[in-house]
């Protein structure tokens, strides 16, 4: 089984077939994904990066962890397990405010 990297500081403007690019010096790439903003579509400058095995991914952490990519100094090293989540989306607690119509206290 490969290793998953977590590959940060990407300029914006890089693509996750960029990222498959930059990586495949390194051995065989399995899933490379920049990840991107929900709403805007737009990158937030970080990506997972799957290499076909251990070797490979340390080979890509060794040759590009802190070289400059596009002007920005890449940060590639091993990803972190994803932690769980909380809750179901509504982030906990209450509605906030001061009550209904208009919010103004008391009359």
């Amino acid at each position: 089984m490969g290793k998953k990297l977590y590959v940060g500081n990407l300029s914006y403007k890089v693509s996750s077939s960029d990222l498959e690019q930059l990586l495949s010096q390194y051995g065989q790439v399995q899933s490379a994904e920049v990840i991107v903003d929900r709403d805007s579509g737009r990158s937030k400058g970080f990506g997972f990066v799957e290499m076909s095995t251990d070797e490979e991914a340390q080979a890509a952490i060794a040759g590009l962890n802190g070289n400059e990519h596009e002007g920005r100094a890449l940060t590639v090293n091993e990803a972190r397990p994803r932690e769980p989540r909380n809750g179901g989306g509504f982030g906990g607690g209450g509605r906030g405010g001061r009550g209904g119509y208009g919010g103004r206290g008391q009359y």
